[in-house]
């Protein structure tokens, strides 16, 4: 939004021509050239026009003595470059070039970012607590769906993520129900970058932060229907927050926490966990630049097609993401622990005598531990008819010996040790 120190410029017909000019671009950019300009003028004490009326030698050399000031000044090569290019853009739209090329040392540099990185698992954790409902399911968005912060909410504020956008979430009866997690995330063009369509996903994590917000507004008696604002303001006029608030709202989250990073860096989060399940084999690198909102072949594809792909393909989607959430949440997930605890009851059968093949007829998951425990017990100690042998663990060196004074073997443990068996008879 403009500041009320440089709304003045836009009383001039000619600037305000310009700035709606680059607006129709973005308007985000319209603001900062705007804000460029006018800081610029004031710097050199002139009106945007009065440097119109320069020839094209003194507008060159005004413009490399303002770098040497700003230079002097202590400004960074990024900010310098950028009031440039908002000079150049004001001179170009009034038909006047500078064919002088400006030299701006480290015009690439961003200082207050050098020594930035992205925050581990543990400490993106620390965030989410430290940030309200609201606040915790805006950094899910980012951290394990890989969105800008202008997706969630744009710059106006008159649009942003919808529920319609969740096609696989419902609403019923006051509770938020997903039909399948992880669950897609439809990104629409007018939210798009790239101007478009693209989808992505969020985890079982960022599914329950998204219910919890999502239900505690349904408490408070708000209705929610398919055009409802997934993020909206405490207090405001517009239904939708502005990117400006969600941004704001997640720094205060992250300050809380302890860190000092911009918001954006739980995008770079996303990326950098998926690249690492890239290089474990977990989801291919086309999956990855298609979630982020890049364009490349799956892109290509998928709007050529009418934002459609195969079931089959989105469904192959769904299970990379599902293999990459240990990489992106915080917490394990419900499945990944029931498949922990299943896995680690087979493997204590067999540890305690039972075959594969009895394994695999018996309901691991299905057991209470009282009846596990009870099942592992009576092989281990035998039955009341004695048809359980006593066991031992030795070292893989004393196998052979035992093997050959009559015992069995049982199963062979992590530490190179071998459990083995009084044989039965």
């Amino acid at each position: 939004m403009v500041r009320e120190s440089y709304a003045y410029l836009l009383e001039d017909v000619d600037v305000r021509r310009w700035y709606e000019n680059v607006a129709r671009g973005s308007r985000v950019t319209a603001d900062v050239y705007l804000r460029r300009l006018g800081s610029a003028c004031r710097s050199l004490n002139l009106k945007p026009k009065d440097l119109l009326g320069m020839s094209e030698k003194d507008l060159g050399m005004l413009l490399a003595d303002f770098v040497s000031r700003l230079e002097r000044e202590g400004k960074a090569g990024s900010y310098i470059k950028s009031c440039v290019k908002a000079i150049k853009s004001w001179l170009s739209f009034n038909m006047v070039e500078v064919k002088v090329k400006i030299k701006i040392k480290d015009a690439d540099d961003t200082p207050t970012l050098r020594d930035e990185r992205v925050p581990t698992q543990q400490e993106l954790r620390k965030i989410l607590m430290c940030g309200d409902l609201r606040a915790r399911c805006a950094c899910a968005l980012l951290a394990h769906s890989g969105l800008r912060i202008e997706t969630l909410g744009n710059y106006e504020g008159t649009d942003g993520l919808r529920i319609k956008d969740f096609p696989e979430m419902k609403i019923e009866n006051g509770e938020v129900i997903f039909e399948k997690v992880p669950t897609i995330v439809v990104v629409r063009r007018e939210l798009s970058k790239g101007g478009h369509q693209y989808f992505t996903f969020l985890s079982e994590e960022g599914c329950e932060y998204l219910k919890d917000y999502l239900e505690s507004r349904l408490k408070e008696g708000e209705k929610l229907v398919p055009n409802s604002p997934i993020l909206t303001p405490k207090v405001a006029p517009k239904p939708f927050i502005r990117s400006t608030n969600i941004g704001d709202m997640i720094r205060a989250a992250i300050r809380r926490a302890g860190f000092k990073w911009r918001p954006y860096v739980l995008r770079a989060y996303f990326d950098t966990q998926l690249m690492l399940a890239e290089s474990k084999g977990l989801v291919l690198r086309d999956y990855r630049q298609f979630w982020m909102g890049h364009k490349g072949d799956i892109e290509n594809r998928y709007t050529t097609n009418k934002c459609k792909l195969p079931e089959s393909v989105i469904e192959d989607m769904r299970e990379a993401y599902k293999r990459c959430q240990e990489y992106l949440q915080t917490t394990m997930s419900q499945t990944g622990k029931e498949s922990l605890i299943e896995e680690f009851r087979k493997q204590l059968l067999l540890i305690a005598g039972f075959s594969p093949e009895e394994v695999g007829q018996i309901d691991v998951a299905g057991l209470s531990d009282e009846k596990f425990q009870e099942l592992v017990r009576r092989r281990l100690l035998g039955n009341r008819s004695g048809d359980c042998g006593v066991q031992k663990v030795v070292g893989l060196n004393e196998l052979e010996k035992y093997l050959e004074s009559g015992w069995e073997y049982v199963a062979t443990l992590p530490n190179q040790k071998v459990v083995v068996k009084q044989a039965s008879f």
